[in-house]
């Protein structure tokens, strides 16, 4: 597979699940302690991450969560932050400024504040209450926050199944490998017949919808420099139609949750009036080992391992570095 270390990165995924115990008894403290709400603060692609997380809570759970803009927090503040607040920071290297910021403005308000890196003597793993250390540079972060938030909603009596789901998913690394070597050839296609487009349409629902906002933003405008549009399936219906043409390339990115029926109307209307329309489908994929009821919740994982192959041909075919910037974290802003 183009630039795919197997051993690298079996090892990184690895180390997020193994931090199963730590996150188990970090649940079980916030609980014996109480708290009244939790937020999920982040920048840019951590910010979009968060977003399944507060999906599954609206869909699971009583208890608050809100997914926050760590640089905006500091303009608007919150009214429900407080002592009596829990907030999770994520960061691939621990450097990130404005969650930095926002993990000081949190302590400042009493706030216990948890981050899940790779970086042990980071700014960011220093700053927090407690830090929850993977290997360097694993990514996405959905192992630590699915871990984290189905424990969460076990011991409130709002999730069922958690030890089955967790023992499950203990395998996920070799699962995410075999999705890899699946979505390959896929992954060549695509980029082999766009390698000249420059606009594509994304659209997903449910606990795909951060995941579509974040591969549009963060990879294909932050890394690729291509323009794109991006749009939830729901209100896709509502303005965004009109911009499909016969050329229009569409990604299309469906999951199976409760939302999925929004993404079939989207691939109906979609294929009647574009003849560039690609399906990202995590049905497609076996999952070896996960049950059934469990499918749903990696979606984003999934799809993040299936567009990271995506990613890396096309930056082959476009002769475009995943790692070249012009202005992210290169000029003053």
């Amino acid at each position: 597979m183009l630039g795919f270390d197997e051993a690298a990165f079996v090892k990184k995924i690895a180390s997020t699940v193994s931090l199963r115990p730590q996150i188990e008894e970090l649940v079980e403290s916030l609980t014996a302690r109480g708290f009244r709400n939790l937020y999920l603060i982040g920048a840019g692609g951590t910010y979009a991450a968060m977003w399944p997380y507060e999906h599954l809570a609206t869909r699971h759970s009583t208890l608050p969560v809100k997914s926050v803009i760590a640089a905006e927090l500091l303009l608007t503040g919150d009214a429900n932050l407080g002592a009596d607040s829990v907030a999770i920071f994520t960061s691939v290297s621990g450097t990130t400024d404005d969650s930095l910021r926002a993990i000081e403005y949190c302590k400042e308000r009493g706030v216990y504040t948890i981050g899940f890196t790779g970086y042990p003597e980071s700014p960011l793993a220093e700053a927090v209450d407690i830090a929850l250390i993977s290997e360097p540079k694993a990514w996405p972060f959905d192992m630590q926050m699915l871990l984290f938030m189905t424990r969460l909603f076990s011991v409130r009596g709002e999730f069922t199944g958690y030890e089955k789901f967790a023992d499950e998913f203990a395998a996920i690394p070799e699962i995410l490998v075999e999705v890899s070597r699946q979505a390959e050839p896929v992954a060549e296609a695509f980029a082999s017949t766009h390698k000249d487009s420059d606009f594509h349409f994304l659209v997903g629902t449910g606990n795909l919808w951060g995941f579509t906002y974040l591969y549009s933003m963060c990879i294909l405008e932050e890394m690729q420099w291509l323009r794109t549009t991006r749009v939830h399936g729901a209100e896709f219906f509502h303005g965004s139609l009109e911009l499909i043409e016969k050329d229009t390339s569409l990604i299309l990115f469906v999951g199976e949750d409760e939302t999925r029926p929004l993404m079939d109307r989207v691939v109906n209307f979609s294929q009647k009036y574009s003849d560039d329309v690609n399906i990202f489908d995590t049905k497609d994929y076996p999952l070896t080992g996960i049950s059934p009821e469990f499918r749903g919740l990696l979606a984003p994982l999934v799809l993040d391992t299936v567009m990271d192959r995506v990613s890396k041909h096309l930056e082959k075919e476009r002769n475009h570095s995943l790692d070249l910037r012009r202005y992210y974290r290169v000029v003053e802003y």
